[in-house]
């Protein structure tokens, strides 16, 4: 039997967490302890966006994507974040070359910069994204914004 994703009240569903053969891992801590799922409740278009990039990375490279906080149930506020109360943003770790699910940032040896444009263009080509902002150099259509050096986060059209 199915077993259906925790819904909150605006009918958004808690991203899948551990998916068998998934491209994507989850990763992300809510008020120091591992958040479980808890901050990401996406909105249908970006619950959709992921698994479509998702599906496409897949058959272009082997590594798995790195998704993080996405809103908490109901859009509740959150200290850590002036956003991710919609369900149209989600933070997305760059990739890193030796393929491990560990954080890095753009300065670091083990940051993949041509993967990671091309995880970012694949965003770009399969959802609405309004915006996305990361301190990575030399990628095209960023943003640069204090305290995205070790993830990049995508915004949605609503």
């Amino acid at each position: 039997m199915l077993e259906l994703q925790p819904q909150d009240g605006r009918r958004y569903f808690m991203l899948p967490q551990a998916p068998a053969d998934a491209g994507y891992y989850v990763y992300g801590k809510l008020d120091g302890k591992p958040s479980l799922g808890a901050f990401q409740y996406a909105h249908p278009a970006l619950m959709t966006a992921i698994l479509r990039v998702e599906r496409e990375w897949q058959a272009i490279d082997g590594r798995k994507f790195g998704v993080g906080d996405i809103s908490l149930a109901g859009g509740t506020p959150h200290k850590d974040h002036k956003t991710h109360k919609s369900g149209l943003e989600v933070d997305v770790r760059p990739l890193r070359k030796d393929g491990r699910q560990l954080p890095v940032t753009w300065g670091d040896p083990a940051y993949d910069r041509d993967g990671t444009a091309q995880l970012i263009a694949l965003f770009r080509a399969c959802a609405p994204v309004i915006l996305i902002y990361f301190n990575g150099p030399d990628i095209p259509f960023v943003t640069k914004m204090a305290k995205h050096d070790d993830h990049f986060h995508v915004q949605l059209k609503g």
